[in-house]
């Protein structure tokens, strides 16, 4: 399938300004949903590149609608992307849904089975789909419980890039490495800079970063080791004024997209 005008939107943007961020909503996460809401008005505020809305458990039906529908109604610049933790996180409220196989899952369901399981009800919707190849490193937190992940570890990053190339040569357009909402609580940081270098040397498409970044000094290494874009999620829930860390966070975007260009 040709890019559709968030796939184009993303190319355009990182042609642009060199580097992207990302924030991710988890409806189930926050005390209400128009709490949720408000966090990713705020976020754009902040300067947020695009809002992802989803989750590994939980986050569909009503509550999903509404939370998808009413960013929609005050957010008209950037995209509403779904994080799909299953068939069921769809909603016809977003514009586009990483269509992700996980590429290290030891269950073939969520490699190409939940995709083939979905993609009737995608299409009928016309929501935008972004190949993504997905790829869950240790600690792996909830998703690499729920994917049944077999996964990377972290003083391996070979791995993680023969996985990434893999993903790219099977025709994802974007590939992204996941270490897990909040490592730290496993003991564990973000994503080690040697696996990113790696990773990125390995591929030519649009490089995500997701996982435990939680603060400027983290955000600007994790850029500085090769991600494109990078997934901010666990950081939002726990700000006191997410407007105010979205504008910091997004100055370093910034500044270290500027030195990609």
């Amino acid at each position: 399938m040709k890019p559709g005008r968030t796939e184009k939107y993303i190319y355009e943007t990182l042609e642009g300004k060199g580097a992207m961020m990302f924030m991710l909503i988890d409806p189930v996460d926050y005390k209400s949903p128009d709490h949720a809401v408000k966090t990713a008005c705020d976020a754009v505020d902040g300067g947020a590149d695009l809002i992802l809305i989803g989750g590994s458990i939980g986050a569909q039906g009503e509550l999903l609608d509404y939370v998808t529908k009413s960013i929609k109604e005050k957010v008209k610049n950037i995209p509403v992307v779904l994080f799909p933790g299953n068939i069921a996180t769809i909603t016809k409220y977003a514009d586009s849904v990483y269509f992700m196989s996980m590429l290290n899952a030891r269950n073939p369901y969520w490699i190409t089975q939940a995709q083939m399981l979905s993609i009737p009800t995608i299409r009928h919707l016309g929501i935008e789909t972004l190949p993504v190849g997905y790829i869950v490193v240790a600690p792996g937190g909830t998703v690499g419980w729920v994917g049944d992940a077999n996964m990377v570890p972290r003083e391996k990053p070979k791995i993680a890039a023969a996985l990434a190339m893999a993903g790219e040569a099977l025709g994802n357009r974007f590939i992204i490495t996941d270490v897990g909402s909040n490592p730290k609580l496993q003991g564990f940081g973000p994503m080690p800079p040697e696996m990113i270098r790696e990773v990125k040397s390995a591929i030519t498409v649009p490089y995500i970063v997701a996982g435990g970044i939680s603060s400027v000094d983290k955000l600007r290494s994790t850029y500085r080791a090769g991600a494109d874009i990078v997934q901010i999620g666990t950081a939002l829930e726990g700000s006191t004024s997410v407007r105010s860390m979205a504008q910091s966070f997004q100055k370093i975007v910034k500044e270290e997209g500027r030195k990609k260009l």
